[in-house]
């Protein structure tokens, strides 16, 4: 299977399995993403996704042979493997070993988190083919690290490697080679303990807030946070609290 998708506990991990082709992204494995994400979604007992690649490798980016033969694998409405155009409602982790390049870089991009392998590799080289990055790469690079480095590794195409990216903030966490899935699960597992509605809400807020203006934003922002202070997660969490015990939520 191109792409292998396994459920551990409350977490999702989407794998794509092409090392041969350096997880190349084909129309067939958008498609089997994007269906990975609705489920991720759409199921009440998953909190937080990964995406990974197999092999030693995040994602070299579109499968030029593919492409070259007639096949395109942006989906329409969910962009560039199934998700540069439209992000799950829950948290996604990208867990990237060796190349996150082009595409594979947008996709990582895509992810609310990254946890990185001390050998990754980051960049955008579509400037030296004579094309742009255009699948969310020269959107969502410059809203993560400072305008002028995003810039500099836009227009030079020149790769960047974990440190660089720790340093800038692109990378949540960095970790040994090979380990970069065990230190996303972990992540990931102190996301999940946390109560559901909340996580999503609070992801959303994030996502949704850049686009608010100084006026607006506390009445924007009023009815989703009260949405969430009088939830029953929310009463759960504060008898818990008070009871020193875990809280036992219910999603609602």
């Amino acid at each position: 299977m191109d792409v292998e998708v396994e459920q551990l506990g409350e977490i999702l991990v989407i794998a794509i399995n092409r090392p041969a082709q350096r997880n190349a992204v084909t129309r067939e494995v958008s498609v089997a993403i994007a269906e990975a994400l609705d489920r991720l979604d759409k199921d009440s007992d998953l909190r937080v996704g990964i995406l990974t690649g197999r092999g030693g490798y995040f994602c070299a980016g579109m499968d030029l042979k593919a492409f070259v033969s007639g096949q395109r694998p942006e989906l329409e409405n969910r962009g560039f493997g199934g998700l540069t155009e439209r992000s799950p409602n829950k948290p996604l982790i990208a867990a990237v070993e060796g190349f996150a390049l082009a595409g594979g870089f947008e996709l990582a991009l895509a992810c609310d988190l990254i946890v990185a392998a001390t050998g990754a590799t980051f960049g955008l080289p579509e400037v030296k083919r004579g094309l742009v990055a255009g699948s969310g790469g020269l959107v969502r690079l410059p809203q993560r690290i400072p305008r002028a480095i995003a810039l500099q590794y836009s227009l030079t195409g020149e790769p960047m490697d974990a440190a660089t990216a720790r340093q800038w903030g692109l990378v949540n966490e960095i970790c040994a080679n090979g380990e970069a899935l065990d230190c996303a699960i972990s992540l990931a597992q102190r996301i999940a303990v946390n109560a559901p509605l909340a996580v999503r809400m609070s992801k959303h807020i994030i996502d949704e807030s850049s686009e608010w203006s100084r006026v607006e934003v506390w009445d924007k922002q009023r009815p989703l946070v009260d949405s969430i202070i009088s939830s029953t997660d929310a009463a759960e969490g504060s008898r818990a609290f008070t009871e020193k015990r875990s809280p036992v939520w219910c999603n609602k």
